[in-house]
């Protein structure tokens, strides 16, 4: 079961004080800031910038970058915390320092400096929002096969073509965009640039109508002849789909984070429910059937957290199998998430099937979970990738 207020009920990594107070922290924000937006988040679907400053204000907003450029300089697991706690109050809000980590960490990683010197900074201060660009209208979970071109014209870039699922499209100032330089070299033909949301010739569509995580924008992207200074190029050209891959590899820690959120917020508010909610003349939770449902969601819980963190050690060393640890974590918590909180529903009966409670939210929240970054099926592709790689 969970601690009182929620969270692990046993800390099963002895975490350190700093990461312990560090939970505290942002669940104190989370409670007293995030919780009470979130239902209006979902029925406005408008991206709550007053979330976005509350979290900016205590740099809970990209915790990740580096203190040399002005962020906190939180490690993955810390990430992860920051992303699980606020998850487990609203999901939308969650995706703030998630998308920031998956838009900057191609800089991050192979970022020349005048890049990480020009973006980071902005982002880190709360001033600026990062997202990331790969999937198209007709690349998905097969990106190598996008179609947006990048041409070279003199010391500039021009970009042409559309970008679909950009989580944050048009709210960001700043986006890590893969395109084709080189039409005949296949996936090594693929690079990444930084766009700036004043860039000549980008626009954007209008929001996606969504099943959940309303309060994250989701536009596509359209590129007519957007033309970038060539210095905005992110790490070697032809890299692109490389950088792109091994940024998800890190960036699934975060979604498992926010899937082991979003089951912990359901399993809060069943507990509470069912110890309030009497039929026959007791509390349903008194009823063993009840129990046992609790009992089965903590001890996933606790399992895809188990899971997540491991990851997270993975990610902070950059270890050669993060990316079996990353799809095993995002598959495993994101399946987690959306079990825990069709189990929740189902506890509060007819009441969790209107709005006036949150697990009906968090059931739609928690999809999507099995579907970005990667859908579930491509995480077992992967797992299974590396499985077969230990076969000699």
């Amino acid at each position: 079961m969970t601690a009182p207020g929620g969270g692990p009920a046993f800390d099963i990594f002895a975490l350190p004080a700093e990461y312990r107070e560090l939970r505290a922290s942002v669940r104190a924000l989370a409670d007293a800031r995030i919780a009470p937006r979130a239902a209006e988040i979902d029925a406005t679907a408008a991206f709550p910038w007053d979330v976005h400053a509350a979290l900016a204000q205590s740099g809970f907003n990209a915790p990740h970058i580096p203190e040399s450029y002005g962020g906190a300089g939180a490690d993955a697991l810390a990430t992860a915390i920051v992303v699980e706690e606020v998850a487990r109050a609203c999901a939308s809000s969650a995706l703030i320092p998630a998308v920031n980590k998956l838009g900057t960490l191609p800089l991050l990683t192979v970022g020349s400096q005048r890049l990480r010197d020009e973006y980071l900074p902005p982002v880190a201060r709360g001033e600026a929002m990062f997202s990331y660009a790969l999937s198209e209208p007709d690349a998905g979970s097969d990106a190598a096969s996008m179609t947006t071109r990048a041409q070279r014209d003199g010391d500039d870039w021009v970009l042409n073509g559309t970008k679909r699922w950009i989580s944050g499209a048009g709210e960001s100032l700043y986006y890590t965009v893969f395109a084709v330089t080189d039409p005949n070299a296949g996936g090594r033909g693929i690079s990444a640039f930084v766009v700036e949301k004043a860039d000549a010739g980008l626009t954007f569509g209008a929001p996606e109508r969504k099943l959940g995580i309303k309060g994250s924008p989701t536009r596509e992207m359209y590129f007519d002849s957007c033309r970038i200074p060539s210095w905005r190029l992110i790490g070697d050209e032809g890299t692109g789909l490389r950088i792109a891959l091994r940024t998800l590899d890190h960036t699934r820690v975060t979604i498992a984070a926010q899937a082991v959120g979003i089951a912990q917020g359901a399993l809060d508010a069943a507990i509470e429910y069912t110890a309030q909610r009497e039929q026959f003349g007791a509390p349903v939770g008194e009823f063993q059937g009840v129990q046992f449902m609790l009992a089965d969601m903590a001890m996933r819980i606790e399992a895809a957290r188990a899971l997540t963190y491991s990851a997270a050690s993975k990610s902070e060393s950059d270890a050669a199998d993060l990316s079996y640890f990353g799809a095993a974590a995002k598959c495993f918590a994101s399946d987690v998430a959306m079990d825990v909180t069709t189990d929740a529903v189902q506890l509060f009966g007819g009441y969790g099937y209107v709005k006036d409670y949150p697990v009906e939210r968090m059931m739609r929240d928690a999809k999507i979970t099995q579907i970005y970054e990667g859908t579930n099926q491509i995480q077992r592709l992967v797992i299974a990738r590396e499985l077969r790689k230990k076969i000699v």
